[in-house]
């Protein structure tokens, strides 16, 4: 289906989930129930329109989807004021999904940009996107991005909330709730909420290297000190769990004591949080709202699984969303890949998302070419949990491209890599003729040292002399690629 004009009123954007939500609602007018919650519909037993497509998507079954979002060990983000959204699941029970993050700075604000970033993510395969703008324009970049995205956006609202006021002492629960009832409005799909950051905890990062390093943790750390008071979220999370409830916003509890450096993980103040942010998952399900927890960071190798391990038995299992973590500290420029290294770890282990990050984490604001850098390291880092975990058809493009490899298919491989324009570029970069695209090897071996060409020739040995048949995989290639 399509609906509304798009940037600039010029562009109809799908709206796939319009009927699905109007019958919702004329629903809840009828019975007087408002709880739009995919949790609420699951654990009364119902599977929903969106249910049916994740299922079908994710080649499991449709009550599989319902059972685990009823037991809160998976989340569907999707507000319904976000008709463009096409469902989508974060649990241990679907493929690992990776989330990119886009938005202006105090900086630079620029609306285009950001719709170029946001199309950048989709087309490279984020399977959803926070918009953590914080400089001018904040209300308005979120409109056009929400009304282009057909995945789930997330925000950080104390953000805006921020830009509302003069000084950060002058923060309160009445602006945090208004903030938090517009963007729900709006259609954002989930909103992280750092309500575990706790004034007793403030004492703990004293030792660490890089102390509070979320910008929501450090700002309610910097409230929290002046006014010698409790979080106001924490204290306020039932106010704000039944504005969520109405639009269907999932929580994503904000890990604002994460380790900003390897020194600091797995230490106490990360793990208090981590705990209180258990407790505050069972007060949002009394609701029915779902709920994913945010985590590390940066963590060394050797403590990856305990993340994993401590989050699922103190937060009930509930979906995991981790950044990276980055494995060691010193290369900026390059962090894209120390934390690719962490992620596809802690995906293996139970991460249900992943949050890319780009090579200009620590050192600035990302452009077009550094999100499509971020976002392709993690869908490899994603994918190469799902094989671990043993996901239905998880490993089956693999083999589809090792075979167009192994029989000198190269415009299949190229059609089904992760970027084929970059594996397509590579390869002409030195073999550009057409001539080329049937040749039986590359510039790396040249026509005489290649492997897998004379590796054919054992294959027909094989079938001369002991009858036994290469098998044969070119079905699976035509099937992924048309299935891509």
């Amino acid at each position: 289906m399509s609906g509304t004009n798009g940037h600039n009123g010029t562009q109809q954007t799908p709206k796939p989930r319009a009927e699905w939500i109007a019958r919702r609602k004329a629903e809840a007018a009828r019975t007087g129930d408002d709880n739009f919650s995919q949790m609420h519909y699951a654990r009364k037993g119902l599977i929903t329109e969106e249910m049916v497509f994740i299922a079908e998507k994710e080649k499991i079954t449709p009550e599989l989807v319902r059972d685990e979002v009823a037991a809160g060990r998976m989340i569907i983000p999707a507000n319904i004021n976000h008709p463009e959204l096409e469902p989508m699941a974060i649990g241990v029970q679907s493929l690992c999904k990776i989330n990119a993050n886009i938005g202006n700075s105090s900086i630079t604000s620029n609306v285009d940009e950001e719709l170029k970033k946001l199309h950048t993510a989709v087309h490279y395969g984020a399977d959803t996107v926070m918009d953590l703008s914080t400089g001018g324009g904040i209300h308005e970049i979120r409109e056009e991005i929400l009304r282009h995205s057909p995945v789930p956006i997330g925000t950080v609202p104390i953000y805006e909330a921020v830009s509302r006021v003069k000084r950060i002492e002058d923060l309160n629960i009445d602006l945090m709730l208004e903030v938090i009832e517009e963007q729900a409005q709006q259609g954002v799909d989930y909103m992280t909420i750092h309500a575990g950051v706790l004034v007793q905890y403030l004492p703990l990062v004293s030792k660490r290297i890089t102390g509070i390093v979320s910008r929501g943790g450090a700002i309610l750390a910097q409230w929290m000190a002046h006014h010698h008071k409790q979080n106001f979220l924490y204290e306020n999370f039932d106010a704000i769990t039944k504005v969520l409830k109405k639009y269907d916003v999932s929580y994503s509890l904000g890990d604002g004591l994460r380790p900003g450096s390897i020194a600091d993980a797995s230490d106490e103040a990360q793990f208090a949080e981590l705990r209180t942010l258990g407790e505050l998952t069972t007060k949002a399900w009394e609701h029915d709202v779902q709920v994913m927890i945010e985590g590390p960071g940066h963590v060394p190798l050797d403590k990856i699984k305990e993340q994993v391990d401590k989050e699922v038995e103190w937060c009930h299992a509930a979906p995991f969303y981790t950044l990276g973590p980055l494995v060691t500290d010193i290369a900026p420029g390059y962090d894209h890949i120390t934390s690719a290294i962490g992620a596809a770890m802690i995906g293996w282990h139970g991460a249900a998302m992943l949050c890319y990050v780009t090579p200009k984490e620590h050192l600035g604001l990302p452009n077009e070419k550094d999100v499509k850098d971020g976002i392709i390291a993690y869908k490899i880092a994603a994918h190469a949990a799902d094989i671990a975990r043993h996901r239905p058809g998880a490993q089956d493009r693999d083999n589809a491209l090792s075979y167009a490899r192994y029989t000198f298919d190269w415009d299949k491989q190229f059609e089904l890599s992760l970027d084929p324009e970059t594996a397509r570029s590579m390869h002409d970069e030195t073999l550009s003729d057409d001539y080329y695209k049937e040749a039986k090897f590359c510039s790396m071996c040249g026509p005489k040292f290649c492997s897998m060409n004379y590796s054919q020739k054992v294959d027909e040995f094989n079938k001369r002399v002991y009858g036994i048949e290469k098998t044969d995989y070119s079905g699976l290639v035509d099937k992924i690629t048309a299935a891509k």
